[in-house]
């Protein structure tokens, strides 16, 4: 072999060689945006959950008048207004930063919710010792406006305790595919959407079997359905859904999965999930289709 044809040979192989890594490049960065683009949504509902979480310590702290409770309270609040502020710091293509304080996030959750049991355990203590006190004393008026007081406080904490109560649906993601059962590039080749999720532990929830509404809404916030008559209660008014999926929960975390059946026409643009169970929404995302 002359050297003209091994310089042909070299060259062909350098050839075929960049445009693998460059392939590779591209396909490498386009994922990253993508995930880039996944963080810096929850990035953002992580950010009013640990807003909220803040305003519900100062909220707990107003209702209480023991200073060793109030200043652990204090101390839970200072402790989630930093890791907000840290949130808030963190860079979307930062994913080991943002899953960390994401399992923060569920800690805070978690040790909020027994401070609203423990508050009501000893609201319902001074309750009973007030109205003790009343009858030794004899004292009508005073006990009146003493339990009407504590009901209204225990009012507000049951409240609290119903909304630490509820089902909490995390790690949303929607995956398209066609009909060979491979993820779909394309919205014309879209079959089907396998809607996964996970519905996290929560002691304080109710047990047992629970039905699962999800709604999807196209771009133009038509919502998918299969039937008019597919509606469920959901503040005092009856909405439609897409799909209706049984669970028995045990209170430990759980993985779920549902699947629509393209039968329609499906524009391209972003489509919005919505996620219910005991008359509450409990977890929202958005996919887009191309």
């Amino acid at each position: 072999m002359d050297k003209n044809k091994k310089l042909v040979i070299i060259i062909a192989v350098l050839v075929v060689v960049i445009a693998v890594v460059g392939f590779l490049a591209f396909n490498e960065s386009r994922k990253n945006k993508e995930m880039s683009e996944l963080f810096a949504v929850e990035k953002q509902e992580m950010e009013n959950e640990y807003s909220t979480f803040a305003t519900q310590y100062d909220e707990l702290q107003v209702q209480i008048n023991n200073d060793s409770l109030k200043e652990k309270l204090e101390s839970e609040k200072l402790k989630t207004q930093r890791l907000l502020e840290e949130l808030r710091q963190v860079k979307t293509t930062n994913a080991a930063e943002i899953m960390r304080l994401k399992k923060e996030l569920r800690t805070v959750r978690a040790v909020l919710r027994s401070y609203v049991m423990q508050i009501d355990s000893l609201n319902k203590i001074n309750e009973a010792l007030t109205k003790e006190n009343v009858e030794v004393k004899n004292k009508y008026s005073q006990a009146t406006a003493q339990i009407s007081n504590l009901s209204a406080e225990k009012k507000s904490l049951n409240e609290k305790v119903t909304l630490a109560a509820q089902l909490d649906a995390t790690n949303i993601s929607v995956l398209p595919t066609n009909k060979r059962g491979k993820k779909a590039k394309k919205v014309k080749d879209v079959k089907k959407l396998a809607i996964s999720f996970t519905i996290v532990k929560n002691i304080t929830a109710t047990t047992g079997n629970k039905t699962i509404y999800v709604r999807i809404a196209k771009p133009d916030n038509e919502i998918l359905t299969k039937s008019s008559a597919n509606t469920f209660a959901y503040e005092d008014r009856n909405i439609g859904y897409s799909i209706k999926k049984y669970i028995e929960y045990t209170g430990e975390e759980q993985q779920v999965t549902v699947y629509w059946d393209v039968e329609e026409f499906l524009p391209a643009g972003t489509y919005h999930v919505y996620l219910f169970a005991d008359g509450n929404m409990i977890g929202q995302n958005d996919f887009s289709l191309q």
